[in-house]
């Protein structure tokens, strides 16, 4: 009698699994902003993108900030 429920359950499973496989295609399809990598923002908007040299001055200019952190937080605890 188990293997007939374990079958059942089975068959089940397949069912709704493949349901959801429609649904999510039915929500994507209505709202394509919501699909992973998606290059439009939910407000619609396209995301902005980087230039590789754009990135390599945002991250020159952030390893200068965090040094000046640094620094400036190791001479203030010298003093305390």
């Amino acid at each position: 009698m188990s293997d007939k429920r374990t079958e059942w359950a089975r068959l089940g499973a397949a069912t709704r699994l493949k349901e959801i496989q429609n649904e999510t295609q039915d929500i994507l399809a209505a709202f394509p902003e919501l699909r992973a990598g998606s290059r439009v923002r939910p407000d619609g908007m396209p995301r902005r993108t980087m230039s590789p040299e754009a990135k390599k001055r945002m991250s020159t200019g952030m390893r200068r900030y965090w040094a000046k952190r640094k620094a400036a937080a190791k001479g203030s605890s010298k003093s305390a």
